[in-house]
């Protein structure tokens, strides 16, 4: 399956970002906890680089714990100042304002210095596509300053919001790779929901899945579908049939319906009820 995708509006927002950051102090990147590295955009690392940064994990509560803890880890080791939250919580606010403040550290030191004292930081948040900016955007200044939706491409222009705590906001378009040379990054972002759904092959993507969870939590499919033991050794085209005859969709002379069984299973894998999972191990720097 061809998982290439790049809107002309994401051009735009690249040439605008490298604008932009000449105005910013801190950059917030927002990346999905359960495709911690596929989610990060490596244009990013370079447009920013001098700049104070911030990478925050979102949809912690979609993640394994345990795994999502050893990536903060290993970015925090890497110098990045990392943490994992739900920026859909309001629970969630104290601890991203404590981290925008640990990120930021360095800089306001610097114009307390200059005696540029209690100057608003100046942030950018970015990342790619259907990460969670916007919402994370509203939950820092309380209200819904910014545009929110499912579907990737919701925020096409760039505005400033001020939240009143020393910080000033600058939303942008969410960027993607120009092109995606690596099927596997490819895969991992369309399995989350980072690309348009409607270029994609709904079987294709839930065979993706089922062979994903096969390899790092066979137990999940099996429970939640309910399945019989001797469905754990199928392959993922035989379990989606499975999927499909167990919830009963069935066609025109009990023909399975396994596009809608498809559909089931990525809805429920997006949603975290088949259970919380990070798809990619930590990079192993021994």
């Amino acid at each position: 399956m061809n998982y290439e995708w790049y809107p002309g509006h994401m051009t735009a927002a690249i040439r605008s970002m490298r604008e932009d950051l000449k105005l910013i102090d801190l950059v917030i990147e927002l990346a999905d906890a359960r495709i911690p590295a596929a989610s990060r955009n490596p244009d990013i690392d370079e447009l920013c680089r001098g700049k104070a940064r911030l990478l925050i994990y979102g949809k912690a509560d979609l993640a394994d714990p345990a795994m999502l803890a050893e990536w903060i880890r290993y970015q925090r080791a890497g110098g990045i100042t990392a943490i994992s939250a739900d920026v859909r919580s309001a629970g969630a606010l104290k601890t991203i304002r404590a981290a925008i403040d640990e990120a930021s550290a360095p800089l306001r030191i610097r114009n307390e210095k200059r005696g540029l004292k209690n100057q608003a930081v100046r942030a950018l948040v970015a990342g790619i596509p259907n990460v969670g900016k916007s919402t994370l955007i509203n939950l820092l200044a309380g209200r819904k300053a910014a545009k929110t939706g499912n579907k990737p491409g919701v925020t096409r222009g760039r505005q400033w919001i001020a939240t009143g705590k020393g910080l000033q906001l600058l939303d942008s378009p969410g960027i993607l790779w120009p092109r995606i040379g690596d099927p596997e990054t490819g895969e991992l972002l369309a399995v989350i929901g980072s690309m348009n759904d409607e270029n994609l092959d709904p079987e294709a993507l839930a065979r993706a899945i089922l062979a994903r969870l096969d390899r790092i939590a066979p137990e999940a499919v099996m429970t939640r579908f309910s399945l019989p033991e001797e469905a754990r050794a199928v392959p993922p085209e035989e379990k989606l049939s499975l999927i499909a005859e167990k919830r009963g969709f069935l066609g025109e002379g009990g023909r399975l319906l396994t596009s809608r069984a498809a559909e089931v299973l990525i809805d429920e894998f997006r949603k975290g009820r088949l259970g919380g999972f990070v798809l990619e191990p930590v990079p192993d720097n021994t």
